[in-house]
């Protein structure tokens, strides 16, 4: 059966408007949102995984039509080994490592792992927010990364099952739980410690058995993780910080329309402060929980003990200054004034 002509005329001028439809950048159909997927190695109820709902919650209401965020926590899509490739591959488009992380991209980043460099995280914070803070988020957008934000976990403590941890020397000839990093390695080394390379899943039972004597962790990891039932000690160093930075594909970013990196820059920021006064109010509640446990003593130091351990501290600096930089490692000692 052949089609009449007025039907073949009608079919090429539906063709040929449909054409037209696709064609047009303000049509509906190229106007579908943007999935902006999400992918984090934590739980929901944790800070970074309560800042990433508020992202999505924040982006989708600024920008409403024009971005979908999905957020998949405790490594549903991509584990820690996998999510910086997964980016870079345009699998996912946000994801927030912890910042050790970072230092096979560039070796600036190592300034957060050095020792005894802040006070506390307030320091921190004037310090990320610093025009040589904010420079490291665009540090590694040769290798593909763009950083958008600074995400806390917290400072980091120091515990062990000795009954003293005031000065340098009490932790001399003991074995100490480290992440896999060449800067907390070295950190230990100067203080004649022994660093022991092992899995977050493996501490308690470590510290419970004696194979190693102590640990370093913010107090919110310390509570939740229960190492405060297997250590005698717990020191309020602030000697270390666990943070994160929330990083996407620099190339896609740089594609994105200006109106839409301005919403999620916007949603970003308001993410960030949430998520971070969330991170400051856990740490606090749960370093009152493990003195109200009375299992392990928390032990203060004074301004005299934080300048002992900074000098026994110095060549640890001085041993990673070639690649941080001595300008930013000096940026970061004047966020503590």
């Amino acid at each position: 059966m052949t089609k009449s002509p007025t039907l073949h005329k009608r079919t090429l001028l539906a063709a040929t408007l449909l054409a037209g439809v696709l064609a047009l950048p303000g049509t509906a159909l190229a106007q579908s949102p943007i999935v902006i997927k999400f992918s984090h190695v934590v739980a929901e109820q944790t800070p970074k995984g309560q800042a990433a709902l508020k992202f999505k919650e924040v982006a989708e209401k600024k920008l409403p039509g024009k971005v979908q965020v999905q957020v998949f926590p405790s490594s549903q899509l991509f584990g820690d080994a996998k999510e910086l490739e997964a980016v870079l591959l345009g699998d996912v488009q946000f994801i927030a490592p912890s910042l050790s992380k970072f230092d096979r991209y560039t070796k600036k980043i190592q300034v957060f792992d050095l020792p005894f460099l802040f006070d506390d995280i307030d320091a921190v914070d004037r310090f990320q927010s610093s025009p040589a803070g904010k420079g490291l988020l665009t540090s590694m957008t040769s290798r593909g990364l763009l950083g958008l934000g600074y995400w806390h976990n917290g400072m980091k403590q120091l515990s062990t099952n000795k009954d003293k941890l005031v000065l340098p020397e009490d932790v001399k000839g003991l074995k100490f739980r480290i992440q896999a990093s060449d800067v907390l390695e070295a950190q230990f080394r100067a203080l004649g410690a022994n660093p022991q390379k092992m899995a977050f899943a493996e501490v308690y039972q470590a510290l419970q058995t004696g194979v190693v004597d102590g640990q370093e962790n913010t107090w919110s990891n310390i509570y939740s993780q229960k190492f405060y039932e297997v250590q005698k000690t717990i020191a309020e160093t602030n000697h270390g910080l666990i943070d994160y930075m929330v990083v996407t594909n620099a190339k896609w970013w740089d594609g994105l329309p200006p109106d839409v990196k301005k919403g999620l820059t916007e949603a970003m920021d308001e993410a960030t402060a949430y998520g971070n006064k969330l991170a400051s109010d856990i740490n606090a509640a749960d370093k009152q929980k493990i003195a109200d446990a009375g299992k392990a003593k928390i032990q203060k130091l004074s301004k005299q003990d934080v300048a002992v351990w900074r000098k026994a501290m110095e060549p640890v600096w001085k041993q990673f200054e070639g690649g941080i930089g001595r300008d930013l490692i000096d940026s970061a000692l004047k966020s503590n004034q």
